[in-house]
């Protein structure tokens, strides 16, 4: 398709089923604002972030009324996507309202596996350059799902709405899960309860600890990549999110969805991204291995309750 044929007057009625699944996932959390309303460090201010999203996506769309055309349209997923960021923190504002559960996930780690693997692997992995593989992996996470929205949008454009949707609606899966099932993870629970009393297979519950601490383990510096996840990582991470793991689940729906695509090439050239990631989860200390491998699984599921959801919200709609 040309750039000319971007901007041709095209109109479409219907929302994307990205902006959809998003107005869903605002009006529950919304509900679930006001239910835990005295708890919470600042209600107001997740009210306020919901009404901004409001604004940029109707004034998105707005904007595509104005002159209706397939770029102007895609422009639209723009908000929903940016949500993303936005809603992750508050999963630790929602989930540090219970006790949280590591004692019980880093002692199946124990029970499984005889040692708490985000504590052994990276002693046992030590050098530089697997260092920064993994950490490569790891970073490279929001450029696997960039990438194969971005061909869907561009490329696959008739099945884009569906990819969207799947995405979406795997990505507020986890979301709903992290905001039930409170586990804060290895960098910050072992910092909480101390790394050798975890590896003497000791693990206290901490109750509501994590309400009014947000310490985590400070990882060896090695390189350019271990730089930007730790950076990233201050910016942005919370003692929430940890089972199951969404950077392996989110990162196997985008496996899929590039499978699925039949771009031999997309879904190749992450492949290798891809492994590094899941095994960099542990490594960095930023999951136990059950989440990581529960993580994939979730996917798998989530992937195919998401494809069949969407196949039967539009089989009825023609109806």
């Amino acid at each position: 398709m040309t750039l000319k044929e971007y901007f041709k007057k095209d109109y479409e009625k219907e929302l994307w089923s990205m902006e959809s699944i998003t107005l869903i996932y605002m009006l529950f959390t919304t509900i679930l604002i006001g239910i835990y309303w005295r708890g919470l460090a600042d209600p107001m201010s997740m009210i306020v972030t919901r009404l901004i999203m409001l604004a940029a996506m109707g004034a998105m769309y707005g904007i595509y009324r104005c002159y209706p055309c397939r770029a102007l349209r895609i422009l639209r997923v723009v908000p929903p996507l940016l949500g993303l960021i936005a809603w992750y923190p508050e999963t630790y504002d929602f989930c540090s309202q219970l006790p949280y559960l590591d004692h019980i996930f880093a002692g199946i780690d124990q029970t499984l596996f005889g040692c708490q693997p985000a504590l052994v692997f990276n002693t046992i992995v030590t050098s530089t350059f697997w260092s920064e593989a993994f950490n490569m992996g790891y970073y490279a996470y929001y450029y696997m799902m960039g990438a194969t929205l971005i061909f869907y949008l561009l490329c696959r454009y008739p099945e884009a709405d569906k990819a969207g949707f799947v995405f979406l609606a795997s990505f507020f899966m986890f979301y709903l899960i992290f905001e039930f099932l409170p586990v804060a993870g290895p960098q910050f629970y072992f910092k909480a309860v101390g790394t050798e009393t975890a590896e003497t297979g000791i693990f206290p519950a901490v109750g509501y600890y994590f309400q009014t601490h947000t310490e985590m383990l400070m990882p060896e510096i090695k390189g350019i990549f271990s730089q930007l996840v730790l950076g990233a990582q201050e910016v942005g991470e919370r003692p929430t999110a940890a089972f199951p793991s969404s950077h392996v689940g989110m990162s196997t729906v985008t496996m899929l969805l590039a499978w699925q695509a039949k771009n031999k090439w997309l879904f190749w050239i992450m492949m290798p991204f891809y492994l590094l990631l899941c095994c960099g989860t542990v490594y960095i200390q930023a999951h136990y291995l059950i989440d990581s491998i529960c993580g994939f699984f979730t996917a798998i599921l989530f992937f195919g309750v998401t494809s069949w959801l969407y196949k039967k919200i539009h089989r009825t709609q023609q109806i």
